[in-house]
């Protein structure tokens, strides 16, 4: 099986990242990068037609720094609990976005990379104060904190100090924009909405954008960072009566439980997260049978869905 005719869309994916094709580098050198071993690099070839490289006249594998960042995306979607088999189609279909070669936000973006390396969070804090006061918080998501969390999930595939950075900078997202839930929450009245982390990841960052983006837009939030068995959610809806609920997740889901969840909430629900795209026709399915079920991809999706169900007070600013 090869690519075909779905690699260069394959490869806009990795351009959008600013790959560059000048470079050839040897199997040996791509793994040493991105700690995947040749060997299966070649069953990725052979088996699912990911990462074809071009061949020396002697058939030796030569890799293009684009393919590099392709392998990391796959890492990230295997890291999600995401079979093999399924992640090409994730990948043609995340080519459809594709970003500007030149962007204003291209220095913010080094520069905030650059803090995280270095485990700077004043600095961190400076640059995300200074782009949120003069940017609407679902123009920031867009263009700052979505790519930064993308890159951050491909730089962080086979690196040492990966850990690090992780538990760094996901402890300092959710100190931040906790500190602005809490405020937020004090001035604004009336039932709130409930967001649930549906993962087995603690600190889910799309939850907390999520959460961030729907305080900005006038809702009181509740936020729980980790999940609830079905009787406990259930129990929390009934006390808190939300007007809403989100549950929010980057990697796979228990699909079986998810429907007993599902069944103890009584008002607007959705589905938030890379989960969406994961369970692609299950959850497509799922939604046609329930009504008041909503599904989003990602926290500007769902900050979206939000607006469409009425769920927001106000504009998002």
């Amino acid at each position: 099986m090869s690519q075909g005719h779905d690699a260069p869309a394959i490869r806009r994916s990795a351009q959008r990242h600013g790959a560059h094709t000048d470079s050839q580098l040897p199997i040996r050198e791509v793994a040493r990068r991105t700690g995947v071993n040749p060997v299966t690099l070649r069953a990725w070839e052979r088996r699912y037609g990911l990462v074809a490289p071009q061949r020396t006249a002697k058939g030796h594998r030569l890799y293009s720094e684009e393919q590099v960042a392709q392998i990391r995306n796959i890492l990230t979607w295997l890291g999600r609990g995401v079979a093999v088999s399924k992640i090409r189609d994730l990948l043609l279909n995340d080519s459809a976005r594709v970003a500007d070669s030149v962007s204003p936000w291209d220095a913010l973006l080094q520069q905030s990379l650059a803090a995280i390396g270095q485990i700077d969070e004043r600095r961190l804090d400076e640059l995300f104060n200074g782009a949120l006061a003069i940017y609407p918080a679902g123009t920031l998501c867009e263009h700052f904190m979505q790519p930064l969390l993308d890159e951050l999930e491909r730089r962080w595939q086979g690196q040492f100090g990966n850990q690090l950075e992780r538990v760094f900078f996901h402890s300092w997202l959710r100190s931040k924009f906790g500190t602005r839930l809490y405020h937020h929450n004090r001035q604004q009245p009336g039932a709130p909405l409930l967001l649930v982390n549906q993962s087995d990841q603690a600190l889910e960052p799309g939850l907390w954008l999520s959460a961030w983006l729907a305080s900005s837009s006038g809702c009181p939030i509740v936020v729980f960072d980790w999940p609830l068995p079905p009787g406990e959610l259930a129990l929390a809806v009934e006390r808190l009566r939300p007007r809403g609920v989100l549950l929010y997740s980057s990697r796979t889901l228990n699909l079986a439980q998810l429907q007993r969840l599902l069944a103890g909430i009584d008002c607007p629900r959705l589905i938030g997260g890379a989960a969406v795209c994961i369970h692609g026709q299950e959850l497509a399915e799922l939604a046609d049978n329930n009504p008041g079920l909503h599904l989003a991809r990602d926290p500007l999706s769902t900050l979206h869905a939000l607006q469409e169900l009425r769920l927001l007070q106000g504009s998002a600013g």
